[in-house]
């Protein structure tokens, strides 16, 4: 017999099964890492999307409430009490904050309205930026992913395939079966990648876009209770 031939029958046949879950136990450990992390880096996003849309929607609400009852016609004071005793977020917590530092300059001794406009426009800039903040909160993540994920899914592909390569060095067969189940390992990398980066830009567009959104929604409304106020100081001045 050849002895080229005894060398070929003592290495592993490459085996013909070329379903997901074979892919997956047949790659390099190398690759196995980089599957792992990319998986759990989908179910991350995923996870991240499914609390962002319920934030989303739980602020546009609260928004929608606080709006209904600021121009109802309802005394701001009352309105005040009310939200004042119980924790705020987005508008409502704008509200409260301009209305603490409203009434701390017309209930302390001096009475001071000198430079209250301003006073009142930078808590409200404060209090905007934090729910910002809040409503930004973990979309670091999605980018991360949407950028990085078919990068690290091409490292993958690409350990992959130069572990094929040493194989078929190593057999001294080029054929098909032999070449196949290698590169189709390799390319699965490619695969879990891009499942984790489209998904995670997909959300991160979108959830930029609505951050903006209530953003300058939240900006509009500090705008025309900052001109509210202004006049109840001009008037009281």
């Amino acid at each position: 017999m050849n002895p080229a031939d005894v060398a070929q029958s003592t290495l592993p046949l490459a085996s013909s099964d070329v379903s997901l879950i074979a892919l997956f136990w047949q790659a390099h450990w190398v690759v196995k890492c980089v599957m792992l992390g990319l998986l759990s880096c989908s179910v991350w996003v995923w996870a991240i999307a499914i609390d962002k849309i319920l934030l989303y929607g739980r602020t546009k609400r609260a928004m929608d409430r606080f709006e209904q009852a600021f121009w109802s016609g309802q005394s701001i004071e009352e309105l005040y009490r009310a939200l004042s005793a119980k924790p705020t977020q987005s508008m409502a917590a704008c509200f409260v904050a301009a209305m603490r530092e409203w009434k701390r300059s017309f209930e302390s001794q001096s009475r001071s309205f000198a430079g209250l406009q301003a006073r009142i426009d930078k808590v409200m800039n404060v209090s905007i930026a934090r729910e910002v903040e809040r409503l930004e909160r973990r979309l670091l993540v999605l980018a991360t992913v949407g950028s990085a994920g078919p990068f690290v899914g091409l490292f993958g592909t690409v350990w992959g395939i130069m572990s094929s390569f040493q194989s078929i060095a190593a057999s001294k067969n080029t054929s098909l079966a032999v070449v196949a189940p290698g590169i189709a390992e390799a390319l699965f990398a490619t695969a879990i990648g891009l499942i984790a980066a489209i998904p995670a830009t997909i959300f991160y567009n979108k959830f930029t876009s609505e951050v903006n959104r209530q953003a300058q929604r939240l900006e509009g409304f500090a705008d025309e209770f900052s001109a509210i106020l202004s006049r109840q100081i001009d008037e009281r001045g």
